[in-house]
């Protein structure tokens, strides 16, 4: 579980990113954390996983304060960064290796990602492709069965068969136990996945609703022409006519379109729900 509570962050000579940032989200869901470039989305995740110390505020992970890096909360937690490196090892290796650093790891597991990823754990890590090393490290990380998995840009350097497959994978990888967080601009990568949006905008959590809810307030369409269509909530245009946000009916339900909705959020367009306003 993640308990954030008027959390402040600054980099040195730099104006604060997070003033007053607060967010609580229990295990049992797979969150898509969206945001502009130098929103805060990767150094939310880096201060959830405590490799940066926020300077004011509550910051609880599973009941741990992340900074102090204690063994069990760092059992417990694995990151997927967008930018990683691996010493000249086998796959093998490096799983005997790492693999008894989390207590749940589970072997067949990995074993069995592996093969749907058709890696061989005999060869170098440093000799396979960056799509394959990442690959490798989804594997591991879904192995580990963590209660909290951190997956920033996951899809970056995967080809489109590994993307389905990596869908596949994860979810049906992870328990009700476990929280996912998908950090992505690829938001088509995971529209699919995802049980819960999380927008972060200006320093602020400026959106936070599950998946549910949303398709049960508004229907997402592609329209030829406006005429005739009651005034939508946010509209785009696009090849053919335009994207539409619009309030949902009882009679149709659609799928969301995730760019179209943080399209919305980002300017500033107000949707509200029973128990959330933006």
């Amino acid at each position: 579980m993640i308990n954030i509570q008027h959390l402040t962050f600054r980099y040195k000579k730099q104006e604060a990113l997070f003033t007053d940032l607060s967010f609580q989200q229990q295990n049992g869901s797979i969150v898509g954390l969206l945001g502009r470039n130098g929103a805060g989305k990767s150094t939310l995740l880096q201060l959830i996983s405590g490799l940066l110390q926020p300077q004011l505020g509550e910051l609880s992970i599973n009941g741990f304060k992340p900074f102090d890096r204690l063994p069990d909360f760092l059992a417990d937690i694995y990151m997927v960064s967008e930018e990683f490196s691996f010493p000249p090892i086998t796959i093998g290796t490096y799983i005997k290796a790492t693999a008894p650093l989390y207590p749940k790891f589970e072997y067949g597991k990995m074993g069995n990602i592996l093969q749907e990823f058709e890696l061989d754990a005999k060869k170098n890590l440093n000799s396979l492709s960056h799509g394959q090393r990442k690959k490798f490290l989804i594997a591991f990380a879904l192995s580990t069965n963590c209660s909290l998995l951190i997956l920033d840009e996951p899809t970056n350097g995967l080809d489109i068969p590994s993307k389905s497959l990596f869908r596949k994978i994860l979810v049906s990888s992870v328990s009700e136990e476990q929280l996912v967080i998908i950090s992505t601009h690829q938001v088509k990568d995971i529209e699919t996945i995802i049980d819960k949006i999380v927008v972060l905008d200006e320093g602020k959590m400026v959106y936070n609703e599950t998946v549910l809810d949303i398709s049960q307030q508004w229907q997402f369409k592609t329209v030829a022409s406006l005429s005739g269509i009651e005034t939508p909530i946010y509209q785009e245009k696009c090849l053919g006519g335009h994207r539409i946000i619009m309030a949902a009916d009882s009679v149709e339900e659609t799928e969301i379109d995730i760019e179209l909705l943080f399209n919305a959020i980002i300017n500033k367009v107000t949707l509200k729900s029973e128990n959330h306003v933006v």
